[in-house]
């Protein structure tokens, strides 16, 4: 029998749970599944809202009903910033500019990365002090700025990475106000929260049109992600980029590639030092493999520990800890009616920490990924990079290089939480650290 209406916490009138959801969006959609199951149903305003966290609802939004959906007002906003790149757009655009970027992320293009990634890791480790305190999560974004630069751009942006990253924390802040009903209209206004919006995606601007207008004037085809998209020629339709068009896709991949990665990699180093035999098991594997050297392709199949490691932190801290979908046309969910225009949260936060998928669900373990246990799962009770046609472009980059910079980094170092912090996630467009992750590198 189909119902209306799924259960769900009150709505107060005009604003619904608007103040509730924006308040504390991981203590809020916890709370509601918790109490009203797997489908559950609240207003932001006058928008309808759907909680979904069942695997086989998160298939049926991400794979099998896959057309009846478009990005959801996030990124639809996120359009101020990244244009009509691969993350914002839809239909036929977006196929169009996934076709001419996926080469950039083909298999015999990882050797190269992979090197590029290890070089970064060493490079930016040698800076550290032993003893000399450090905030991971400063660190690792511009580790990871500098891996996608090189890798995607073949620039080197060290000197820059600071100012690129302070760019980016205001930005992602920003979007906070952004989300707001009717947050359209405060664009125009002269609000000092816009004008650091918009000093910032300046500064972004700078460096990738900067890039742009580089390679435009060289005329090297340098076979990295950047020449791909100055020099493609759609086969299907003819027709290369606009500098627009580059500058959208360039920022869209130069942004999301580092920040997702920046994060897991932060939370990997705190879950580490929380679980000291975890992190004894790595060393003993990564001492095995690379015996002393700098970690390449090669040995990504053999750090096969690190790989379970790596999974098991982006299950506690996914970076995209929710996935917003609106649906075009009304649709059947769990016997439900789901309106036209209602947006449906999917969390890999949530439901990677469901016990019917994950036993003692808060526990760290990376045991949780070998074959067996893998093989026993619903496919979409583990979903950190989506799903379904708009799956992450860049899924294998990124699995490639948690591993290589994991080992490159704790082959020389371990990382001790500075004493007295509260380690507590904060849920923006991705999910960082809240207030810093301040850790002691110790010699290894």
């Amino acid at each position: 029998m189909i119902t209306i209406r799924p259960p769900g916490p009150k709505n107060p009138p005009i604003i619904g749970n608007l103040y509730a959801f924006r308040s504390d969006p991981l203590g809020f959609l916890g709370s509601a599944t918790r109490e009203y199951g797997d489908l559950v149903y609240f207003k932001v305003a006058r928008q309808n809202m759907y909680v979904v966290n069942h695997p086989d609802y998160v298939r049926e939004i991400l794979v099998a009903n896959q057309g009846n959906f478009i990005k959801s007002r996030a990124l639809q906003r996120a359009k101020i910033l990244l244009g009509e790149g691969l993350l914002t757009s839809e239909g036929q655009h977006h196929l169009r500019q996934r076709r001419l970027v996926q080469p950039a992320f083909h298999r015999e293009r990882l050797a190269a990365y992979a090197a590029a990634m290890s070089e970064c890791a060493v490079r930016w480790s040698e800076r550290w002090q032993a003893g000399r305190e450090l905030d991971i999560s400063t660190e690792m974004p511009q580790l990871t700025l500098s891996v996608v630069a090189k890798t995607l751009f073949s620039a080197d942006v060290q000197s820059e990475a600071s100012e690129i990253g302070a760019a980016m924390t205001s930005v992602l802040q920003m979007f906070r106000l952004l989300l707001l009903p009717f947050s359209e209209y405060l664009d125009k206004l002269p609000l000092p929260a816009i004008r650091r919006f918009e000093k910032a995606r300046a500064r972004l601007d700078s460096t990738i049109y900067g890039l742009i207008r580089e390679r435009r004037k060289s005329g090297e085809d340098t076979g990295d992600l950047l020449s791909m998209l100055l020099f493609a020629q759609d086969e299907e339709k003819g027709g290369g980029m606009s500098d627009e068009q580059v500058r959208d896709e360039a920022l869209t991949l130069f942004l999301a590639g580092h920040e997702t990665g920046a994060n897991a990699l932060a939370w990997t180093w705190y879950l580490l030092s929380q679980h000291p035999e975890v992190e004894r098991r790595l060393h003993e594997e990564i001492d095995s493999v690379l015996a002393g050297r700098a970690p390449e392709l090669a040995d990504v199949p053999q750090l096969r520990y690190a790989e379970m490691v790596f999974a098991e932190a982006l299950r506690l801290y996914p970076p995209a800890w929710a996935i917003g979908r609106m649906a075009k046309a009304e649709f059947s969910l769990g016997g439900v009616e789901v309106p036209a225009k209602s947006i449906c949260i999917l969390s890999p936060y949530l439901v990677q920490r469901d016990a019917r998928w994950f036993p003692e669900p808060e526990k760290f373990d990376p045991e949780r990924w070998t074959p067996e246990a893998r093989e026993a799962r619903p496919k979409f009770a583990y979903f950190p990079f989506g799903g379904g046609a708009r799956v992450c472009i860049g899924e294998r980059f990124a699995w490639m290089e948690g591993v290589i910079i994991m080992a490159a980094i704790a082959q020389k170092w371990r990382f001790r939480l500075q004493p007295g912090q509260h380690v507590e996630p904060l849920p923006l467009i991705t999910l960082r650290v809240k207030n810093g992750l301040r850790m002691i590198p110790e010699s290894r």
